[in-house]
């Protein structure tokens, strides 16, 4: 089947980047400093877990109002930049699953149109000008017609999902949940799974504000590389910071954010 060709448009010279994605490394630790910051990302994620429940149970519910109102409860076991940082990683998160959501019912919408068309022509039917014929055997528009209805059904799901504003999320990664039940085709041990499953549920991370020096007040990196954060407050209610301050490698990757 000939596939049709991208149209080309004219060149054009895109926006300046107006920010950029920093991830770095920390080092010179000490085991006082691995022990504070592995007690603080495991505490922050707990939290982002919590609070991105909170958030695709409100759905299309939510307002300002309830966002004001999970900041305030996570500031009282956290900090409130902490909270901030937090709430809207679940806010975009949310969003970006809607986004998701909309791009996977259009994929349904694309498939289901093709299918339906190819039923309609005869079998054997050539294509003409990008338009693709009927299927070659009829075992195969057989197929396709049972595979017509799995579609359709998944796209009343899918629908059904947007217009109540549910939305499903797995902190960690699908694909990383689905690999603990292939390990051996992963190539990962369940105490490897492990580790990597917890670090991707950690949470330390938050969105530069304008006018802040480095960045933000939350979490920033200076120019000689030295890290400095407010630091969260641990379930027992008592702030604890690495004893000094650590040192980050140069930031890498750099990604563009218009």
């Amino acid at each position: 089947m000939s596939m049709p060709l991208r149209s080309m448009v004219a060149p054009f010279v895109v926006a300046e980047a107006c920010g950029v994605s920093v991830r770095t490394r920390l080092k010179d630790l000490t085991t006082r400093d691995e022990e504070v910051l592995r007690r603080v990302v495991a505490h922050l994620g707990s939290l982002a877990a919590r609070d991105l429940k909170v958030r695709c149970a409100d759905g299309l519910g939510h307002s300002a109002h309830r966002w004001a109102e999970r900041k305030r409860e996570l500031t009282v076991v956290s900090s409130s930049r902490w909270a901030g940082a937090v709430t809207k990683a679940s806010h975009d998160q949310w969003a970006l699953a809607r986004r998701s959501q909309t791009a996977h019912i259009t994929a349904l919408d694309a498939a289901i149109a093709t299918i339906t068309g190819r039923l309609a022509l005869p079998v054997g039917r050539k294509g003409a000008k990008g338009v693709p014929g009927g299927y070659r055997s009829v075992a195969e528009r057989f197929g396709k017609s049972r595979r017509l209805t799995v579609l359709r059904q998944r796209r009343e799901r899918a629908v059904a999902d947007r217009a109540e504003g549910r939305v499903r999320i797995v902190r960690g990664g699908k694909s990383l949940a689905r690999s603990r039940h292939h390990l051996e085709a992963a190539g990962l041990s369940e105490e490897q799974w492990r580790g990597r499953w917890e670090a991707a549920r950690r949470f330390l991370s938050a969105d530069g504000e304008t006018g802040k020096r480095y960045g933000n007040e939350t979490l920033r990196v200076t120019p000689d590389g030295q890290g400095v954060d407010q630091a969260a407050r641990p379930a027992g209610g008592v702030r604890e910071r690495p004893s000094r301050p650590v040192r980050a490698v140069r930031p890498s990757p750099f990604r563009a954010q218009g």
